[in-house]
């Protein structure tokens, strides 16, 4: 195995943080026990196919299509790609992208991006954000990437009857097809009509398929994310092939050499037995900083939940937050060393960030500056996440410390995939359903009635 990234709960041990705060040995062996148990629930469920999430990596098809239609549309010169979708159609891609190319990639020169066009996540429903994008990516050298499982995703399809107008205007109904893709639900006699089919059947349009059991949360290593990672140039058989590692680490029901059984029970039962009500997400690495963005979304809501699996009111789960070191120190750690002691800081340190960036060795008359002074920005950081996670275990807080070699395809997609089977795991040892999501659901059929209740109003 190469490059694997590690986990350590060491600083949540009891020995470490106290009794009061941290596992003990007996609480440690008791979960062990649940963690047996539950791992042949999971293995039996994915054996059933009923969580598609587990075996996605494994579609060669799919992937070679993908590797098709991206070419293609490649090779039309396109300059943007806008992605209109929501939720888990936009935070696995965003969180890729972010961590594969950097903060600042779309102001690089086409050269620069090695002929790949920007990206543009429209994750929301703000008019001005929205409106402006429109107006730097003209539909001519754009490539729309429309995503919804249903269809009737309220924001996606606002943003998708605006683009098509757009691109009838512009490029005119019969070219359309070069300028959208849709990700939505299969088609089949067993499969839900989704609200894409009839769109993409109109104008001709390239339609990739979102398995049936795998949901938003879930879908970063399907064509959601796998398509736009393709467009943006992203080593597609590296991103599987560290997935396929990481499945080999989970794939044990040792609650000792699982790294995401160990995020998922650790958390658990500092959570019930401990009141460590937050979940916070803190990689040391500008890169990393919207995979805690997904990460909220992933934890939250699968976790967050009014009933378990019985119907029972429980009012279930964690609190995710994500922050950035060395960034939150100067906000948040305050709060987390000596405000209230109920939360577990998810640490995230890379070995080898790629780039070195030497401090010069100047300014010798000011000797306070001697312990920086000829280092390295690469040593502070570490310094930074050191101190920090030091500061933290003397304060009594518990920290789950995940390292990471590099940051690549093949370590990115280790890390994503973890957590996705650590939430998994966290629902069976919660008893709930980490797979639906009730609560979002009454609110969109709020706002629908209230979107027609204002059109009735304007007549």
């Amino acid at each position: 195995m190469k490059h694997i990234i590690s986990i350590d709960i060491s600083p949540c041990h009891a020995n470490k943080i106290g009794p009061q705060h941290g596992f003990t040995d007996i609480e440690f062996k008791e979960l062990t026990k649940s963690i047996k148990q539950y791992h042949n629930v999971l293995i039996k469920e994915r054996e059933e196919k009923k969580y598609g999430f587990f075996e996605l990596y494994k579609d060669k098809a799919t992937h070679n299509k993908i590797k098709e239609i991206s070419s293609k549309f490649l090779g039309q010169g396109i300059e943007n790609l806008v992605i209109l979708g929501i939720g888990g159609s936009a935070l696995g891609i965003t969180a890729l992208n972010t961590a594969l190319n950097g903060t600042y990639y779309n102001l690089l020169s086409k050269e620069d991006r090695k002929g790949y066009p920007r990206l543009f996540v429209m994750d929301n429903i703000d008019p001005v954000t929205f409106k402006r994008m429109m107006k730097l990516c003209p539909p001519q050298n754009t490539l729309y990437n429309a995503i919804s499982k249903s269809g009737e995703t309220a924001e996606t399809m606002c943003q998708l009857l605006i683009v098509l107008q757009e691109l009838e205007n512009t490029v005119g109904s019969e070219k359309i097809k070069e300028h959208l893709v849709i990700t939505t639900s299969p088609r089949g006699e067993n499969a839900p009509k989704s609200l894409l089919h009839p769109i993409a059947d109109k104008y001709g349009i390239t339609q990739l398929e979102i398995p049936l059991n795998v949901g938003g949360r879930f879908s970063v290593f399907s064509p959601v994310g796998l398509f736009p990672s393709a467009m943006l140039g992203f080593d597609i058989e590296a991103l599987i092939e560290g997935c396929a590692e990481m499945d080999t680490l989970c794939s044990n029901d040792s609650l000792e050499n699982n790294p995401a059984y160990k995020f998922a029970g650790i958390h658990y039962i500092l959570d019930i037995n401990k009141g460590k009500k937050i979940s916070v997400m803190m990689p040391y690495s500008d890169r990393l900083k919207d995979i805690a963005d997904w990460y909220c979304q992933l934890w939250a809501e699968s976790l967050g939940k009014k009933e378990d699996i019985k119907g029972n009111n429980i009012f279930n789960g964690q609190t995710p937050v994500k922050a950035l070191g060395a960034t939150d120190q100067h906000s948040q750690i305050q709060l987390y060393r000596e405000g209230p002691n109920d939360k577990i800081i998810n640490l995230i340190s890379v070995e080898n960030q790629n780039e070195v960036l030497l401090v010069p060795d100047i300014l010798n008359e000011i000797s306070e500056l001697e312990y920086i002074r000829g280092q390295s920005m690469n040593d502070l950081l570490l310094a930074e996440f050191q101190g920090t996670k030091d500061a933290l275990t003397l304060s009594q807080r518990p920290v789950i410390h995940i390292n990471m070699k590099e940051i690549s395809e093949f370590t990115v997609a280790q890390l994503l995939y973890m957590l996705e089977v650590a939430t998994a795991m966290a629902g069976k040892l919660y008893n709930v359903n980490a797979f639906n999501q009730p609560g979002v659901e009454e609110g969109k059929k709020i706002a629908r009635q209230l979107m027609l209740e204002i059109k009735k109003n304007k007549v």
